[in-house]
């Protein structure tokens, strides 16, 4: 009878070590099939004689064991060096099983433990060590901003001539977009004492039914990516439903709230629930007007509301007692295949705003130009309508613009003394095939556009990506600084950001690469592009400025939970389309897109701090996977219907719920982040970084990895071990005068702050929610703030709320919080 337990053990031992034996060993000849890694066959091969041998002999079992972990360890280090999260996933589940023959009970003869143990206990102590010494090694480029940089007091933005110092007026502070405050009071030595001066619920909350997901807002992502803007003593705030409300700086308390009541239909359709932020203007006291001071804001309905920035109340003489439509002009728009989440540009009496235009769907989507509206009567001003001759042109009643054209749904900065604004452009749907795009389509797309505020008039066009197949379109407007020239004279520059991790620094009065930052032409693969389609041999790069671009994927890259499924994705990276970045997207098979559409760095942009000639950028680092297939095979069998751009867009059944359907064009389009069956992402750590650059010397000062696993857990829990990861990232970050960068966006729910000098994190606070947007800061009564949106994010998968919070210095509050 005291036999039988430990005999248990053994067997239970011998069987589920050949339960993973089988699956590495089948698995790992697949791998070995493809042109993969040899190790897999051979870790199953010995698991399973093992197995077999620990029936009879364990004692031998076990030393056969204990040899193949000193050569897996081995094999690790080989393949990754003192990489932790390398060495976690290819040593941690060998080490576990170890760990389980040393329990006394499991595999023993009839020696002392230590005589039966020895070469296990010993094999294990080597791996862990391993492991060990890996915590150890560092994932960033450490280094100081120097003294006179930091003290410097060079040119700040322009555009904040006539601003306060303590407001924050548009969604990048000022419209030249460089997100820095000139605000000082909070520094490096005292943001110890920073804690919340307020807390303010908007009451706009995801509406979901009782106990489960089911309610009007399933299906869409509700987002909360606001950033307010601040004028005079007040906030003013859009939420994910339209509400637009206005704030107290001081005490967060409401002053106002206007709900447009965004039509039900829409609502339904629309994918997103977001609104990052409104724009506020003083009409010219020229023009006579009982609404001089006013917010414009978008509204999920496809409409612009203008309100009395006072009152709340609608500007009665701005179109419609208020509101102007968007669908004008634009033809036949299925509900939910046109809408705006960004703040409008608003200068020089005019309302600039393009919108998002549904991604993936046909070949015959709305239009995507650009449109001005008088910023007092909402008349239509300019139209720029890249596919209509003249391109510039006012539209009348009955007049429809080019439909299908490449569109800007991020947020426009400007150059007011210029008085350009700067465009970011997208793709004509569909993203990932281009075999029906025109010459102008080609010619606009994924660009950064300069148009005449006043006018309209295309002043220049830098293209970032030639004929884009991967939906690299441009999500943020590009962040203006002056910059050092060769001979000693200023520059006015900009920076534009990409989704693919590089910076273009552009002249922004003509669109060519200043001197000193040349862009090369560089060739990219072609194979494999759709027979009707073509591909540029060629891709733009900045060839002195720093990259955020990860280098291209190899198989050792590929990660997961346990070594199990780190094979999968190993398997599915041979299965794969793969020559590295801008690899076209295939026909029937899938292909790896490196970087992804979500972006390294996507809508949140860059900062640009223009007294210290320094460029903050946060990133992001997640693969994502494109099939293209032939829609008949769908149409055929009835789940994908059948659909000419009339009435509706029809709903697909089935498997097709989950593909982009592009209808017009021979082919549907999968496109998935690459996740292996646990869920786990096939490429590894880090996923998140934040980066200082400096833009005269051109160099990284530092480098970080940002954010934790802790709220990341299987199954979209919020509760995980804080792993030091580096985390997927939503939302961009500040720069202040002080010295101090401050930064949400990452999926761990905090806000913190980095010295500038450093980049080491020296404060941060738990959210109530997700974190994902841009924060800001202002003064009130003498006492700087920083706030922040923290409503969550749906595509993230982060904590739901409504909060908006704010920060001050030693938590000094003038009302109760809200």
């Amino acid at each position: 009878m005291q036999e039988s337990g430990p005999r248990l053990l053994s067997i239970v031992t011998s069987v589920l070590l050949a339960l993973v034996g089988l699956f590495l060993f089948i698995g790992g000849a697949q791998l070995m099939f493809l042109g993969g890694s040899w190790f897999y066959i051979l870790a199953g091969g010995v698991m399973l004689g093992a197995a077999a041998i620990g029936f009879r002999n364990p004692g031998r079992a076990v030393r056969i064991y204990a040899a193949f972990l000193v050569l897996a360890t081995i094999w690790s280090l080989f393949e990754v060096g003192f990489d932790i999260w390398g060495l976690e996933v290819r040593l941690l589940t060998l080490v576990g099983i170890g760990v389980w023959m040393l329990l006394p009970w499991v595999w023993r003869t009839n020696g002392a433990w230590f005589a039966d143990k020895r070469d296990i206990l010993g094999a294990v102590g080597m791996s862990s060590l391993a492991l060990l010494i890996s915590c150890f090694t560092s994932y960033s480029i450490d280094g100081k901003v120097p003294e006179e940089r930091m003290s410097a007091q060079g040119q700040s933005d322009t555009a904040s001539v006539d601003m306060p110092d303590g407001d924050w007026q548009a969604y990048g502070r000022t419209a030249a977009g460089d997100r820095y405050s000139p605000l000082g009071q909070i520094t490096p030595a005292n943001v110890s004492h920073l804690t919340r001066a307020w807390l303010t619920h908007t009451g706009d909350v995801q509406q979901v039914g009782e106990g489960t997901v089911a309610g009007p807002d399933q299906g869409h992502e509700f987002n909360l990516e606001l950033t307010p803007i601040k004028v005079g003593d007040t906030l003013y705030i859009c939420t994910p439903h339209s509400w637009v409300m206005a704030l107290d700086a001081a005490t967060g308390k409401v002053k106002w709230k206007f709900d447009p009541k965004p039509a039900t239909a829409d609502l339904d359709k629309n994918v997103y629930l977001a609104c990052r932020g409104v724009s506020y203007y003083h009409i010219p006291d020229d023009i006579q007007t009982t609404c001089r001071n006013r917010i414009y804001s978008p509204v999920a309905d496809v409409r612009m509301v203008a309100l009395d920035a006072e009152t709340g109340k609608p500007c009665d003489d701005f179109g419609d007692h208020g509101f102007i439509s968007l669908r004008q002009y634009l033809g036949s728009v299925p509900h939910g295949f046109h809408f705006v989440t960004s703040p409008p540009m608003v200068a020089k009496n005019r309302v600039i705003t393009g919108g998002w235009i549904f991604d993936n769907q046909a070949n015959f989507e709305p239009s995507g130009a650009i449109r001005a509206f008088d910023a007092t009567t909402g008349e239509i001003a300019w139209v720029w309508d890249a596919g209509h001759q003249p391109e510039t042109w006012k539209p009348g009643p009955t007049d429809e613009l080019t439909r299908d054209t490449p569109n800007a749904w991020g947020v426009y900065t400007a150059d007011l003394n210029l008085g350009l604004v700067y465009i970011p452009t997208g793709n004509s749907p569909p993203d990932n095939w281009g075999g029906t795009r025109r010459p102008f389509d080609d010619a606009t797309s994924s660009a950064t556009i300069a148009l005449d505020i006043e006018t309209g008039e295309r002043r220049w066009t830098y293209q970032t990506v030639h004929h884009d197949l991967w939906d690299m379109d441009i999500p943020s407007g590009p962040s203006m600084v002056d910059l050092p020239g060769a001979h000693g004279e200023t520059v006015p520059a900009l920076v534009q950001s990409t989704k693919r991790g590089e910076f273009f620094v552009l002249d922004r009065r003509t669109g060519t690469p200043v001197p000193g930052y040349p862009v090369e032409e560089r060739a990219v693969p072609t194979a494999g592009v759709a027979p009707d389609d073509h591909v540029s041999p060629t891709q733009p790069y900045p060839a002195a400025m720093p990259s955020l671009t990860p280098p291209d994927l190899k198989e050792r890259d590929m990660w997961g939970a346990t070594l199990l499924d780190q094979m999968i994705c190993r398997i599915e990276y041979r299965q794969s389309a793969y020559e590295g970045q801008f690899t076209p997207p295939h026909v029937g098979k899938t292909t790896v897109v490196y970087p992804a559409f979500y972006g390294i760095v996507d809508w949140q942009g860059i900062t640009i701090d223009p007294q210290r000639k320094l460029l903050l950028a946060n990133a992001s680092y997640l693969p994502f996977r494109i099939k293209l297939d032939h829609r008949n095979k769908l149409e055929a069998s009835g789940t994908l219907p059948k659909w000419n751009g009339q009435g509706e867009e029809p709903a697909a059944k089935g498997d097709a719920l989950s593909i982009s359907p592009d209808y017009g064009t021979p082919y549907i389009a999968y496109t998935n982040p690459w996740l292996n069956p646990l869920q786990i992402p096939c490429k590894g750590p880090v996923w998140g970084t934040i980066t200082a650059i400096d833009l005269v010397t051109k160099k990284i000062v530092w480098q970080h990895p940002v954010g934790t696993t802790r709220d990341t857990g299987p199954f979209r829990t919020h509760n995980n071990i804080p792993l030091p990861t580096g985390m997927y990232n939503v939302g961009g970050n500040i720069v202040t005068k002080g010295g101090l960068v401050f930064m949400g966006a990452t999926a761990d729910d905090y806000l913190r702050a980095f010295d500038l000098r450093t980049g080491d994190v020296i404060w941060r606070d738990r959210l109530p929610a997700g974190g994902q947007a841009t924060p800001m800061s202002y003064e009130i009564n003498g006492k700087q703030y920083v706030l922040i949106a923290a409503g969550g994010h749906g595509g993230l998968g982060t904590r739901s709320g409504d909060a908006i919070v704010a920060y001050a210095l030693d938590g000094q509050q003038d009302s109760p919080t809200h």
